[in-house]
């Protein structure tokens, strides 16, 4: 079949609306007809070279849909399923996913290759394969995809909302109280508040954080950062640090959770500042590979005991999170509707992400048209 997609061709060049071919879904494989698909940073690192993919490929990773079709084999899901999409393929059965850490299943070692499972691809067009973007490709009316990557939700919820729960909620949400272990009680100072810092203001708060401090220096995000939990907001981190130490009495803060677009050694050493003695700093959001970006005094970690960690999908786990999180939004529990700043069409690919770069949205979301 036919399917409109935005697809990057290569590094520094903005997304193109493209006609490609979709194969049929094969083996453990299905047919998704998108609905939404949230506008993540993420996809930007591949355009400024921080994440260097397999070009061309189809954008979007976080994305909801309707199951059309399914191949044989496949046992998760059947037609007319409402589903949204994890950018994390879980088989269920690797090391990782076997011990409760989906987020680092084995499958998602080629998510930036943007082939299936087997290696190959679903997408083409003039004589060339398309990859899709950790594996869905979200940024295109249809798709086919393997059955690890979709999570059925429940059916009355609205896609067009529901599909922040396939990146940006879990992440941020995981990142304070899986992977930053947020306690009832505790101070957590939250670095950036996008799509993924705007949830980790919501995980603090549902763990029981006392004190929330966001730090971002939009004014609008700090104010949906108070609007969603935070207790105090600040444009600068040395502002940040000074109120955390009259908070805790100089003991510093429990939790420091870094979640800006493009993570700089001046954020991280922020944090590592922020934090005291037997705290957790957080690593979520992503700089190029190649670049070092943590440098701190490692007598200060010895000494104060200190720890630094890496999270990927907040250290959730899929097939649990998505809907769990969903029941939440569902109870009244948890907001995503304030989280959605804007919605686009397909066309509007670029300007959504203009948007992101010039600080208007905490997130945008793709309406698909068919």
């Amino acid at each position: 079949m036919k399917t409109r997609a935005a697809v990057l061709a290569g590094p520094g060049k903005p997304f193109e609306i493209t006609e490609l071919d979709l194969d049929g879904p094969k083996d453990g494989e299905v047919l998704i007809r998108y609905v939404a698909a949230g506008l993540c940073h993420s996809d930007l690192h591949l355009t400024d070279g921080d994440l260097v993919p397999r070009f061309p490929i189809v954008g979007g990773h976080e994305g909801a849909g309707v199951i059309e079709e399914v191949g044989t084999g496949v046992t998760k899901v059947a037609p007319g399923d409402h589903v949204v999409c994890s950018f994390i393929p879980s088989c269920g059965t690797c090391r990782y996913c076997s011990t409760g850490r989906q987020s680092i299943c084995d499958m998602g070692a080629g998510i930036l290759n943007g082939t299936m499972p087997d290696g190959t691809f679903r997408f083409h067009g003039g004589g060339e394969d398309f990859g899709a973007m950790c594996m869905i490709g979200t940024f295109s009316q249809y798709a086919t995809i393997s059955q690890y990557s979709v999570v059925k939700v429940d059916d009355w919820l609205p896609l067009e909302t529901a599909v922040l729960a396939g990146c940006g909620v879990p992440t941020g949400w995981g990142s304070a109280v899986y992977a930053g272990g947020v306690r009832a009680g505790d101070t957590v100072v939250v670095y950036g508040i996008g799509g993924i810092g705007i949830n980790a203001v919501q995980g603090a708060r549902h763990a029981g954080a006392a004190n929330i401090v966001a730090v971002d220096p939009v004014a609008f995000k700090r104010e949906k950062a108070l609007e969603l939990g935070a207790t105090h907001a600040f444009g600068d981190a040395d502002e940040a640090l000074a109120k955390v130490m009259e908070l805790t009495w100089g003991q510093g803060a429990d939790q420091a959770l870094v979640t800006v677009g493009v993570v700089e050694e001046g954020v991280v050493g922020a944090a590592f500042n922020a934090i005291g003695k037997g705290g957790t700093l957080v690593v979520t959001g992503l700089a190029h590979p190649e670049k070092l970006t943590i440098h701190v005094s490692g007598a200060v970690l010895t000494l104060f005991e200190k720890t630094i960690k890496g999270t990927l999908f907040g250290s959730a786990n899929p097939q649990y999170d998505i809907p769990r999180l969903l029941r939440l939004y569902d109870q009244g529990k948890l907001d995503l509707d304030a989280l959605v700043t804007r919605r686009y069409t397909l066309d509007q690919v670029n300007e959504g992400y203009q948007d992101m770069r010039d600080g208007k949205n905490i997130r945008g979301v793709i309406v698909h048209e068919h």
